[in-house]
């Protein structure tokens, strides 16, 4: 989502500045691969992707469903495949000499993509920088060794980067403007069934394979013990397959729904595993209880590196504990309905847990004022990265 919003704010960006671009280039003697691609009918897109940036112009060397685990002994299986699917990605690159490489969230894969990158002379830009003050901290070196701009999502991220010696930018999080759903609620229960009677509740196990099968089955009990007084809506991730989530939700009245932003925005409360879904539940004012699992020994490994005092991203950003979070011993079907249970009705529990959500979203929007809330953080970025192309042409 966030690369195809970024491939769309640079076109509309580099339109914009078509004319002054076509004066600047005839006037500076500058190669002409160079001035094409700061012009939008002729910049190009290549690399890791899924359905959503090929929609927007960029062609997918690489499928992000190829890249999706998570866990620390859950990727040892897939190394060799990604590996692989790495060299290729750096094969193409060199065929075809990109002007810039822009790398997005995933640091394990992205890291090594930015070095091999910047080997090449090519200028690397890191947008959505990797939660290294989160856990790793050390491995800050690798922004200040092989990145030259990070655009950073999260308003203490900059100041974090920035005192360890990165150049890094606060744009504001790409999912803080987001526009609440048109669609009523009523047209929204006849399309996928649903009794707008009652209260509806949003389950968003995660968004990989392994992050579902060790997180739904807990959430489905939950459900199951809130009972039928409930709607029950499950949004299918980009990267999972509805099959798959048919046979884990089996016989249980579950329904299965596209758009995750709409789930929310139409129900009374959420469960959540930890990820950029918890900062969707914030930004559409859905109270949430935070779970999350994974394997035994991920924990035993992990836990120790976490250098942060919450898991869920609405909590560090409020510096305090807005929603409950059930990790992993924690995480069981009966805390998540006590949990649920205090935010569904109406009292000083959901009350205090709407402010904090609300407050959330204004800091994700602005940093003490810096950035202007009315402008989408794809836009900030776009100018940001055209600056910088626009720069490195002028220099060769």
């Amino acid at each position: 989502m966030y690369g195809a919003q970024l491939i769309e704010a640079l076109r509309r960006a580099a339109d914009r500045g078509a004319a002054e671009l076509r004066s600047w280039t005839a006037a500076s003697p500058v190669p002409t691969h160079a001035s094409r691609s700061t012009q939008s009918s002729q910049l190009e897109f290549f690399g890791v992707g899924g359905e959503r940036m090929r929609a927007a112009g960029c062609e997918t060397v690489v499928d992000a469903k190829d890249l999706s685990v998570v866990g620390i002994t859950e990727i040892l299986s897939h190394l060799p495949k990604i590996y692989g699917l790495f060299k290729r990605l750096v094969k193409e690159a060199d065929r075809r000499k990109p002007d810039l490489a822009i790398v997005i969230d995933s640091p394990a894969f992205n890291w090594r993509v930015a070095r091999q990158m910047k080997k090449r002379g090519i200028p690397v830009i890191y947008y959505v920088a990797p939660q290294f003050w989160a856990w790793r901290q050390g491995r800050v070196r690798l922004l200040r060794d092989y990145v030259d701009k990070a655009l950073v999502i999260f308003p203490f991220e900059e100041k974090f980067y920035r005192d360890r010696g990165v150049d890094a930018t606060f744009v504001g999080h790409p999912l803080a403007e987001l526009p609440d759903p048109a669609v009523a609620r009523n047209d929204y229960a006849a399309q996928f069934r649903l009794d707008p009677a009652k209260p509806w509740i949003t389950l968003m196990p995660g968004s990989r394979v392994k992050e579902v099968r060790m997180n739904l089955p807990s959430i489905l009990e939950a459900a199951a013990q809130l009972g039928a007084g409930y709607e029950f809506l499950l949004p299918v991730a980009p990267m999972l397959d509805r099959t798959f989530l048919h046979s884990l939700v089996r016989q249980q009245s579950i329904s299965l729904v596209p758009e995750s932003l709409l789930a929310l925005w139409h129900s009374r409360a959420a469960i959540v595993a930890s990820g950029t879904a918890t900062v969707e539940a914030a930004m559409m004012r859905t109270p949430f209880v935070m779970v999350y699992r994974v394997s035994p020994l991920t924990y035993l490994l992990g836990k120790p590196r976490v250098k942060v005092p919450h898991f869920a991203m609405v909590n560090l950003i409020a510096g305090e504990k807005v929603v409950p979070e059930l990790v992993q011993g924690d995480f069981t079907s009966a805390n998540v309905v006590s949990h649920l249970q205090e935010i569904l009705r109406d009292g000083p529990a959901r009350d205090r847990m709407l402010e904090g959500l609300a407050r959330v979203k204004a800091e994700l929007r602005t940093a003490e004022g810096v950035v202007e809330p009315s402008t989408h953080p794809a836009e900030r970025a776009a100018e940001m990265i055209l600056g910088m192309l626009k720069g490195e042409a002028l220099s060769r």
